[in-house]
């Protein structure tokens, strides 16, 4: 199977665009933007997500506690792309909060999600990472879509 076509038959299915971060037990801090992303379980609260096994932020993902998962606004296109590339210092210069396990929380969200890291499974290329909600919260803003290789919003007129 061709792994290019496959990728592309799979982004013809409309996502919402996340940020995962977490840190490190030593305070390292990680950032990935991530659209494997769903509910599990209602009761209990469980998340999922899946990450990379090339990706340079496993080993914080695989051993912090706890994760933050940020749904991104419409606006934020900017922010998905700094987190998808491997910059230096992807938190460079962002105002940030600290969430549960010193996990960085991003301002101007749809919804977060503050996680117990719960499980991690092994998953082909990538890991899944299954998570137990502590804490969230969310606002009305517009989300961030990504379709076909590009990132916009819902396009809904109000």
């Amino acid at each position: 199977m061709d792994s290019r076509e496959f990728r592309t038959a799979l982004a013809r299915f409309p996502t919402g665009v996340t940020v995962v971060t977490a840190c490190s037990g030593e305070g390292r801090l990680a950032g990935v933007t991530v659209n494997s992303f769903c509910s599990v379980s209602l009761a209990p609260p469980l998340l999922l997500w899946c990450l990379s096994r090339t990706a340079p932020s496993r080993s914080v993902f695989s051993g912090a506690s706890h994760f933050a998962i940020h749904v991104l606004a419409a606006d934020q296109g900017r922010l998905s792309r700094r987190f998808s590339r491997g910059a230096k210092d992807k938190f460079a210069g962002l105002e940030l909060g600290e969430g549960l396990g010193g996990a960085p929380l991003l301002d101007g969200v749809v919804a977060l999600f503050e996680c117990r890291r719960a499980k991690l499974h092994d998953a082909g290329d990538h890991f899944i990472i299954l998570g137990t909600v502590e804490r969230y919260r969310y606002s009305r803003r517009e989300p961030l879509v990504f379709h076909a290789g590009d990132l916009g919003g819902l396009g809904r007129r109000r």
